[in-house]
């Protein structure tokens, strides 16, 4: 798990391994023996490669598989991958279970579909609401 981590990430960040042990104050040759899964990094050194990488400990020691994606890299620090989802017939889909409880969605919680050329995002209905009447009175003030 920690070693397929630690390759995806440095490749996904262009760094070479030399220049991710120099970044925590080690060897190339012990990161690299970190990439094989010869050893493992202390926790104060996985601390360094989670701050290197923009991810947390937690993420950088685990792999999940994703349903329909496989092995994914770790989320950065405050981000998500909650897998895909299949929009059905009638254009439903269901939102993974760890998101619904992350976020409280419940039976009859309304989202505001948001979208750019890159995307589409859910927003609950009162965070959005409670947005957009701070950039009303933002707007006002600015006018008056």
């Amino acid at each position: 798990m920690l070693k397929d981590n630690l390759v995806m990430l440095r490749n996904i960040h262009g760094f070479s391994q030399e220049a991710i042990a120099e970044k925590i104050g080690i060897s190339r040759q012990a990161y690299a023996k970190w990439e094989t899964g010869a050893t493992v990094p202390d926790i104060e050194k996985c601390h360094l490669l989670a701050e290197v990488y923009g991810t947390t400990i937690d993420s950088l020691i685990r792999t999940e598989p994703v349903e329909g994606m496989g092995m994914i890299p770790p989320a950065p620090k405050g981000k998500n991958i909650w897998g895909s989802v299949a929009v059905n017939d009638r254009g439903q889909i269901v939102i993974p279970k760890g998101a619904r409880d992350l976020f409280g969605l419940t039976t009859g919680t309304r989202l505001i579909v948001l979208s750019d050329e890159n995307g589409i995002a859910l927003i609950p209905d009162d965070a959005f609401m409670t947005n957009m009447k701070r950039a009303m009175e933002y707007i006002n003030q600015e006018i008056d």
